[in-house]
């Protein structure tokens, strides 16, 4: 499983910025949506290029006849 990070910055005036790293489309969204309804207003979003990527699916195929 790929690392996941959130990296806060807190500027000087009180502005919070927010990345998302190892997380692709919109659960991103999703992991973070508590949290920033707690931190207050939401101003800007910038989607990084892992947004717009489909999460991959795992899968295993298991034979029919075990031995």
């Amino acid at each position: 499983m790929p690392q996941r990070t959130v990296r806060f910055t807190i500027r000087p005036d009180g502005r919070v910025e927010e990345q998302v790293e190892g997380i692709a489309g919109e659960a991103c969204q999703q992991l973070t949506e508590k949290l920033e309804a707690a931190l207050g207003t939401v101003e800007q979003r910038q989607p990084t290029a892992e947004a717009f990527l489909q999460p991959e699916e795992q899968s295993q195929t298991l034979p029919t006849h075990l031995h």
